[in-house]
């Protein structure tokens, strides 16, 4: 949200992923303590939870490559095989553990 208050002309790919991010924990946050988690509430909660969590590594495996020398290396346009590698195993284990949150987020027992 901070990343909002700088000084950037137009609309970059940051602010869409920033905007983006914070809608999805928008929901989230409403899931949880507006609704309570009470029925559809539930699932849409872990999911946008996880979702927000993966825009948020993307963001930091873009920057790792940017900015970190030894990584910058490896991939210095972001169009080489190691950085696609370390993106698509972030989505890999984002559905993994999302699809794996939504299926065992059962209510409390009452």
């Amino acid at each position: 949200m901070t990343g909002f208050m700088f000084p950037v002309p137009g609309f970059t790919p940051a602010k869409a992923f920033g905007a983006l991010s914070l809608l999805l924990l928008a929901a989230s946050l409403a899931g949880l303590y507006v609704f309570r988690l009470a029925g559809a509430w539930r699932w849409i909660y872990a999911s946008t939870a996880v979702a927000a969590l993966y825009l948020n590594c993307f963001v930091l495996i873009v920057q790792s490559f940017q900015k970190v020398p030894g990584i910058a290396e490896l991939a210095p346009t972001q169009t080489e095989p190691p950085f696609q590698i370390a993106q698509g195993l972030l989505l890999v284990l984002a559905v993994y553990f999302g699809y794996r949150a939504v299926k065992s987020f059962h209510p409390a027992p009452v």
